[in-house]
């Protein structure tokens, strides 16, 4: 049992930093398509501030060290743009 836990723990360790590399290829991919007139165009005012209110947020997030948040955020404003 303990063997088991300790090499979920282990496990885990090595997974956070995945994480916080995910984030900034997650905040290009935001920035790429909103630099895209096509996809912006498709969405409402209010939309696209969220989108824009999302990506701020989680790039604080990043820059806080909570990448699992940041990631969640980050997929939130990719989903509304379509990417």
């Amino acid at each position: 049992m303990i063997k088991k836990l300790f090499a979920a723990l282990v496990l885990m360790a090595f997974m956070a930093p995945a994480w916080a590399h995910m984030c900034p290829s997650l905040l290009s991919d935001i920035d790429q398509a909103l630099e895209d007139d096509a996809k912006v165009s498709q969405l409402s005012e209010d939309e696209l501030a969220q989108v824009r209110d999302l990506r701020e947020q989680g790039e604080k997030y990043h820059n806080d060290g909570d990448h699992d948040q940041s990631v969640e955020v980050l997929n939130q404003a990719k989903e509304i743009l379509g990417v």
